[in-house]
């Protein structure tokens, strides 16, 4: 029952992307270009919606849905891992035109050559698996 929920709430979500443009090559090349407001828009509210709701739930210390505590356990701090992963984050996104999130709604919407990405995707976060005791923390 709870993976229908999960289910429910993916397809919800990627409804949303795919209804405001977040999946749209045109709408994430405008933004790299500085030429729309749109995507900062989108990322914008969804990043204040989730400090205030990240906020909320560490001031009432709500549970989630099926009863289980929230545990938002702080982590630890590194710029260069940060500055390296979101490098290569960032060029990604750049280069197939879609962050993970997107990724799906693109091949759920049936844009074929999305699916080379995914494919991408998924074996760099093998790798990443993979070799991760093995990167300096």
């Amino acid at each position: 029952m709870r993976s229908l929920a999960y289910l429910f709430v993916g397809i919800f979500f990627g409804f949303v992307l795919f209804k405001s443009e977040a999946a749209s090559w045109f709408r994430i090349y405008e933004m790299f270009q500085f030429q729309s407001f749109h995507m900062y828009g989108i990322m914008g509210s969804a990043l204040l919606v989730g400090m205030v709701f990240v906020q909320w739930v560490k001031k009432t210390k709500r549970k989630s849905l099926f009863g289980e505590k929230i545990i938002l356990d702080k982590k630890e701090r590194s710029f260069v891992r940060y500055a390296i992963g979101g490098t290569l984050f960032g060029l990604g996104w750049a280069l197939a035109g879609a962050c993970p999130g997107p990724m799906y709604v693109l091949a759920g919407a049936g844009f074929v050559p999305i699916l080379v990405v995914l494919l991408g995707a998924v074996l760099g976060a093998f790798l990443y698996g993979l070799l991760r005791s093995k990167l300096p923390h």
